[in-house]
């Protein structure tokens, strides 16, 4: 997959509900996409911050695809 459909389909400030919330972070945003690290190399991780705590993590960006973790949207 392309790094700009990945991009459009992502973020960065694209907006996700973890479908079960831990210490009340249940709201997140794309905060960037992490290129790879060898440019010919797919694109596999993001980061994502919380809205509560603006703590981050970084994640696969597939995971954001598991409909029983992950929906698009806040909720």
């Amino acid at each position: 997959m392309g790094v700009l459909r990945i991009f459009l389909q992502i973020g960065p400030h694209h907006k996700w509900t973890a479908v079960t919330p831990v210490a009340k972070q249940k709201n997140f945003l794309v905060s960037r996409v992490i290129p790879p690290g060898i440019s010919t190399d797919p694109i596999e991780l993001v980061e994502i911050e919380s809205v509560f705590s603006k703590a981050t993590q970084v994640i696969a960006w597939r995971e954001l695809q598991d409909d029983g973790v992950w929906r698009q949207g806040w909720l």
